[in-house]
């Protein structure tokens, strides 16, 4: 699922990317990540969701391949063009999940960028999803050691949902409305701190 942006808004309006889902079908994680992605658009921004679907597309990340696929050399693009971030996963085996790990390692590809090497300065939301409060703890702990170790800046508050608890619905609500405003706040600050890593590029 790939979200276009409104048509009130401009193609030069910052833009936030959400990444996050599971593959074979819409999860609770990419109705999380969407849910977030809508609270960044309603402050103003473009959003690009990379949902299941999209990261199955991409293949295992390779380091010494001398060319990329069509969805790999988009993806790589699309996050260099973005404000912000978002990285929803769902908490597998006490971390996050094989396919956002290697949507993540392709951005190995712009270790070498001039402008902005991996996600240097960029403010990134954190969602983690399981059926289980341990699993979304230990999850939210791997993501942000990844999102330093790609120098960007994890937002104060990561949203940790329990799927076992909290259900969606294909409208874009939750079960529990506690839980859909603490993912409307990771929207909300990614889109706040966003313009002070523009005014940083």
């Amino acid at each position: 699922m790939s979200d276009a942006p409104p048509a009130s808004l401009s193609p030069d309006q910052p833009l936030v990317v959400g990444i996050g889902g599971t593959i074979g079908g819409t999860s609770s994680t990419e109705r999380a990540l969407a849910i977030a992605l809508e609270a960044a658009g309603q402050e103003g921004f473009r959003t690009r969701l990379f949902g299941g679907a999209e990261m199955g597309r991409l293949p295992l990340y390779d380091p010494k391949a001398t060319t990329r696929t069509l969805e790999e050399r988009d993806f790589v693009d699309t996050i260099r063009q973005a404000s912000a971030l978002i990285i929803a996963s769902p908490g597998y085996h006490g971390s996050i999940s094989g396919v956002v790990k290697n949507a993540l390692d392709l951005l190995e590809e712009t270790a070498r960028d001039p402008h902005r090497p991996y996600l240097a300065d960029m403010p990134v939301g954190l969602i983690a999803t399981a059926y289980g409060w341990q699993a979304t703890g230990s999850t939210i702990a791997a993501l942000r050691s990844i999102v330093h170790a790609l120098r960007g800046w994890p937002t104060p508050f990561a949203a940790a949902v329990n799927s076992q608890v909290t259900k969606f619905d294909d409208e874009g609500g939750a079960s529990d409305p506690a839980v859909l405003e603490q993912l409307r706040m990771v929207g909300q600050q990614v889109a706040r701190f966003a313009p002070l890593a523009i005014q940083h590029g």
